[in-house]
């Protein structure tokens, strides 16, 4: 935990907060906090700024806060991600957060098994627990926006084009296609397939809302790796 989240439940006072459970025990067993100590703290959806450490107990913990700092800015892109298995599903949210991604779209495909959609991993408080835990790591606080698409086709058909307008729309996919481009200076619509990949229809229906195939090299590699190789080239 590199920054200490706070929800508005914890205030006591527009300067105070209180706190107990996971993020007690953080103080108590990995920072070893103790009273008057100052943190790093930020408010969720707000800014950051530094909390002094007034009480701690094995109970709660009670700090007088400030804030003076916005958040680091967000990647301009979209990300469009054929939902993985639930247990990777934990972590690529937690990376996508950490990395700065404002929207994910967790979406539809023919590889997605089923029994993924049934996951108590997509209720939301499920969501925003491992949300949660990326902006921690990063220092962050702005929550990214996360929608869900049961349906491929009528989103790829309906919704994606005007999505993806003005931006550069590519699909991460391994095959004969040109390499994924370098430090681009513009939006960026991507979609990322699961694994074993997008099925062809699938890639040229992407096509046809404007996101072009791009590989990153002959290795095949996991969703979360995809996810982080891709963000990390092209910004």
């Amino acid at each position: 935990m590199n920054l200490l989240l706070l929800e508005d439940g914890d205030f006591i006072a527009a300067d105070r907060v209180r706190l107990d459970g996971r993020r007690l025990t953080h103080l108590n067993e990995v920072h070893r906090a103790e009273s008057g100590d100052s943190l790093r703290v930020g408010r969720v959806g707000g800014d950051m700024g530094h909390g002094q450490l007034l009480h701690l107990d094995a109970n709660s913990a009670e700090l007088q806060v400030s804030f003076d700092q916005p958040p680091p800015a967000k990647l301009p892109i979209t990300l469009l991600l054929a939902l993985p298995r639930p247990k990777m599903l934990k972590r690529v949210l937690q990376s996508v957060a950490a990395m700065g991604v404002p929207r994910l779209i967790l979406l539809n495909s023919y590889r997605v098994e089923k029994s993924f959609w049934q996951t108590p991993f997509l209720e939301p408080a499920a969501i925003r627990e491992q949300l949660i835990l990326g902006l921690e790591q990063a220092r962050d606080t702005l929550l990214p926006e996360v929608i869900i698409e049961k349906r491929f086709k009528p989103f790829v058909e309906d919704r994606l084009p005007q999505l993806a307008a003005g931006t550069l729309g590519l699909t991460g996919h391994p095959g004969d296609y040109p390499a994924c481009p370098r430090a681009v200076a513009q939006s960026v619509t991507l979609a990322i397939g699961p694994e074993g990949g997008w099925i062809p229809y699938e890639v040229d229906k992407l096509a046809e809302a404007g996101l072009q195939p791009v590989q990153l090299g002959e290795r095949i590699l996991r969703v979360e790796t995809a996810v982080t190789a891709l963000l990390a080239r092209l910004f």
